[in-house]
């Protein structure tokens, strides 16, 4: 395989395993079936791999690792940069906003 033809595979399966990890790890998904998946691995040791994006974009990266890879080593390095990479994708999108209700200061309320 050329260098150009790693390059676009490793862009393509980067953009992939951040899209894939970030619906499983922030999105209700399709008829939010997602979310239902989520809730029913709430308090499994499964649970808590969908709740940290770093820990569920390893996971992801591996199928698509081998999309782009050539040899065993070249494999393994591969898998680890997709998941940097979709580490790197998901820092780089903004804090969403959070509206809170402010207490009522005339009445007491605080």
């Amino acid at each position: 395989m050329d260098a150009s033809h790693f390059w676009v595979r490793f862009v393509l399966a980067a953009l992939a395993t951040w899209r894939v990890s970030h619906l499983l790890a922030n999105e209700d998904g399709p008829g939010h079936l997602i979310a239902r998946l989520r809730a029913s691995l709430e308090g499994a040791v499964i649970g808590g791999l969908v709740d940290c994006f770093g820990c569920l974009s390893i996971w992801v990266a591996i199928p698509f690792a081998f999309f782009v890879a050539g040899g065993s080593l070249q494999l393994i390095v591969t898998w680890l940069a997709l998941s940097g990479a979709a580490f790197l994708l998901e820092r780089m999108r903004p804090e969403p906003v959070i509206v809170e209700r402010i207490s009522d200061v005339t009445t007491g309320d605080q």
